[in-house]
């Protein structure tokens, strides 16, 4: 099957085809998804919170989406591997932007990188598309500006917002990005802004009305209890189930049921007697 490409996604709004992409951190992730058909598999900064642990995602860097999105690189074969660039890595100059995308997909392996933010960061989108390296853009709920907002809130709500969105998006679309994330946008704003876009929209938390989807993989499987943000689907509880499986480890060590000789490789029994008479 021919690899996903950049000029895909223009071809799939044209068409009506709605875009699918998830998040991936590691090898076998990106295996499974890329099998299952998604069109584009996103080396998320949220890997900070699903994988490393932290409260946000402004503690990633960029050695951090390096590491992983070379283990993604190698997972896929169909689907379209984009790497978000990290806080930071693009926000220093644009010498520094496309040094750092430069490194995502020279050393990643990636295809193409993400970005967040409209109008400040025309110059690092301009800068970065001129080295050819395709860029996406992320508009709406920034979250590498999460102490800007306050904390994880929907944007564009007001009329000062949407139009911020609107200006940014359109800006964007200018500057030369092939696909626009809107994160957390009010469904009726996103909808409208898709139709007046000629590059496709990738909606998580936007409604439906967006161009494509995109979800962190952790959280449609289900692997944070009592995580349970309005925007996902859960399509598994692979928390409960990984959860069973180790009980039902350590319940089968802790009686013997495992390992037995099946789990176990032989030995000639000749040798043991050898063995046998030497000590």
């Amino acid at each position: 099957m021919e690899p996903v490409r950049v000029t895909d996604f223009a071809k799939a709004k044209q068409r009506g085809h709605k875009l699918k992409m998830l998040t991936a951190y590691d090898y076998p992730t990106a295996q499974i998804l890329d099998a299952a058909g998604v069109d584009a598999i996103l080396v998320g900064d949220s890997l900070g919170m699903v994988v490393l642990g932290y409260e946000d995602t402004t503690r990633v860097t960029l050695e951090d989406v390096l590491h992983h999105t070379k283990a993604v690189a190698r997972g896929a074969r169909r689907a379209l591997v984009i790497a978000d660039m990290p806080f930071l890595s693009y926000h220093l100059g644009v010498y520094e932007s496309v040094r750092a995308a430069g490194r995502l997909v020279q050393e990643g392996g990636c295809k193409a990188v993400k970005l967040e933010g409209g109008l400040e960061v025309l110059e690092s989108v301009r800068a970065i598309r001129a080295a050819g390296i395709p860029v996406m853009g992320h508009l709406g709920y920034t979250p590498q500006s999460v102490h800007v907002f306050g904390g994880h809130r929907s944007q564009g709500r007001t009329l000062e917002t949407a139009r911020r969105i609107v200006q940014g998006a359109l800006a964007l679309q200018e500057a030369g990005v092939f696909a626009l994330v809107l994160e957390l946008v009010p469904h009726r704003l996103a909808t409208w802004l898709s139709r007046r876009l000629e590059i496709p929209t990738i909606g998580i938390g936007s409604g439906p009305g967006c161009d494509g989807q995109v979800l962190v993989t952790q959280d449609m499987l289900g692997l944070f209890p009592g995580f349970n943000p309005r925007h996902v689907r859960k399509y598994q509880d692979l928390h409960g189930l990984c959860s069973e499986a180790v009980r039902q480890y350590v319940h089968d060590v802790d009686v013997g049921a495992f390992p037995t000789e099946q789990h176990s490789f032989s030995l000639d029994e000749a040798v043991l007697e050898a063995l046998e008479t030497e000590v």
